[in-house]
């Protein structure tokens, strides 16, 4: 079914790359299971688990 109209966003996480002092995105799996995604930079992947108990936060770091 998609994200909605043409031209919406997917939803996201914004992280900073610790490693490579950049910003980037985590694209939430089509199975709705986490969100993944890879530094800008170097390429290092980061994944984040979605669960209840988990957090409203939308920002993180890593790496």
């Amino acid at each position: 079914m998609g994200w909605g109209s043409s031209g919406s966003t997917p939803p996201f996480l914004a992280i900073w790359f610790r490693c490579c002092h950049a910003y980037g995105r985590l694209y939430r799996t089509v199975d709705g299971g986490m969100y993944q995604g890879r530094c800008p930079r170097c390429g290092c992947s980061v994944h984040a688990m979605i669960g209840s108990g988990g957090t409203n936060r939308r920002i993180f770091q890593a790496g």
